[in-house]
């Protein structure tokens, strides 16, 4: 029995990154046939596709009566994306990623504040209705402020592109990729629920431990492949953009329709102390990394390196 949670647990994982990773493309291909600006393709790309997974495993965790597991995927996954997956990235440039754009700036005030809200509110040991009403309108918030000028994501406004039938029939097959990968995405994110659950039970762990290393780090997987690839070609703003949206939706929208159909309690906090010390860390040093020199360097890119190392190591020898 053992072994069968174990090949379903791989096998999900495989489709996480795998699926994740086609639906990437395909909707990076649809934004650029829309003609949005880099910024806005890798928000939208990260922001609606690389948070499935998250909602899929949330709402899940939240049907099986176990949405702890949702909650510790999206604290996990925002620690590896805001430490491993940035400084990889910014590893393989040549000097850096610059975050000179006021809307990179402004989006590091509500990627911070995003990705520390979640631990205040369930302090009192819960995350209820109330607050995850409160995530979600946060959400919006932010979406309203995202979109409210039309030049922040049209290249160039007044530039009409006729589409030849080619391209039209393209953008038609992307939209059902999209489609179908959603949908796998959901039979993948009930396996790794039903897997995490036993592995949970069958090793007595925490099931918020199980989501912080292991289900948050498989989750994040398809954000840091595309945070690397524009890196690879130069897109820093890709890149930000890319880690910004796949740590601000998660941790609103995601925790707060999870919270809305069953609230998140958390009776023993003592295996999440270390995560909610590291989450806060790095948010901190992500911030102060962005905001000051308007660019992330080499260096502090080796410090976010070593602050997720450092967090891998304490969880896995406090256990």
């Amino acid at each position: 029995m053992i072994f069968l949670y174990i090949l379903i647990f791989i096998i999900c994982c495989f489709v996480l990154f795998f699926v994740s990773s086609r639906i990437i493309k395909a909707l990076s291909r649809v934004v650029k046939f829309l003609n949005w600006k880099e910024f806005i393709i890798a928000f939208c790309v990260m922001a609606i596709t690389a948070s499935i997974p998250n909602l899929f495993v949330g709402i899940s965790s939240a049907i099986h009566k176990i949405p702890q597991l949702s909650f510790g995927d999206v604290v996990g996954g925002n620690v590896v994306d805001l430490t491993l997956a940035v400084a990889l990235a910014v590893l393989i440039t040549k000097g850096g990623i610059s975050s000179k754009s006021r809307t990179v700036q402004v989006s590091s005030i509500f990627t911070i504040i995003t990705a520390i809200l979640p631990l205040i509110l369930i302090l009192d040991g819960k995350l209820s209705r109330l607050d995850g009403v409160l995530l979600i309108a946060l959400f919006f918030i932010y979406i309203l402020w995202f979109f409210s000028k039309k030049e922040r994501f049209e290249k160039n406004i007044n530039l009409q592109i006729a589409h030849t039938t080619k391209e039209v029939s393209s953008f038609l097959k992307d939209l059902g990729i999209i489609f179908l990968g959603i949908i796998l995405l959901l039979v993948a994110a009930e396996g790794i629920v039903r897997s995490a659950s036993f592995f949970a039970e069958l090793f007595n762990l925490p099931l918020v431990l199980i989501g912080i290393l292991i289900v948050g780090l498989g989750n994040a997987l398809p954000e840091t492949y595309f945070a690397i690839s524009a890196a690879k070609r130069g897109e820093g703003w890709m890149v930000l953009g890319d880690l910004m949206g796949a740590v601000i939706v998660p941790a609103t929208l995601v925790l707060g329709v999870v919270a809305l159909i069953r609230p998140i309690e958390i009776y023993d906090f003592s295996p999440f102390v270390i995560a909610r010390f590291f989450m806060i860390l790095s948010a901190i040093f992500f911030f102060f990394f962005v905001r000051t020199g308007r660019k992330i360097t080499k260096k502090e890119a080796v410090f976010l390196l070593s602050i997720y190392i450092l967090f891998i190591l304490i969880e896995i020898l406090t256990k």
